[in-house]
């Protein structure tokens, strides 16, 4: 089967310091964002970055892995609230992920929840795709 790829764009003006971009989601055309240095490095700026798009991403994809893993598991999740924070140092670049994950989940306890979050973390195709990166985890029933 050959792999469907999606596709991100996204252009820069000027100098990292004094420049600005935009950055566009190809594939669903949902949408383009501004983006600053301030935006990367600095609280309060309204422009997005490649941390916060990285952030959403690792987000969904390990909401439908926890997903799958939890139906199979015979415990089909009714809803699951996922967070990313990802932690970026100028000079450094990313140092870490946090995921924190609440799930509405008939029928399982805490200990089995967060047992199946955490395999979900790691088998994660983001997960999977960030390894050279620390990622953490918090996982709680609602």
């Amino acid at each position: 089967m050959a792999p469907k790829v999606s596709t991100g764009s996204a252009t820069w003006k000027g100098s990292l310091f004094e420049g600005s971009g935009t950055a566009r989601m190809e594939t669903s055309g949902l949408g383009s964002f501004d983006m600053t240095w301030k935006g990367r490095t600095e609280e309060g700026e309204r422009t997005t970055n490649p941390e916060e798009l990285i952030g959403t991403a690792h987000a969904a994809c390990f909401s439908m892995a926890l997903s799958n893993m939890l139906d199979k598991n015979g415990t089909p999740p009714t809803q699951l609230d996922t967070r990313a924070d990802v932690s970026f140092v100028g000079g450094e670049g990313i140092t870490g992920i946090h995921l924190t994950v609440h799930g509405q989940v008939p029928d399982i306890g805490e200990e089995d929840f967060r047992r199946i979050a955490e395999e979900a973390k790691v088998g994660c195709p983001v997960s999977q795709a960030l390894t050279g990166t620390e990622i953490t985890l918090t996982a709680e029933l609602a």
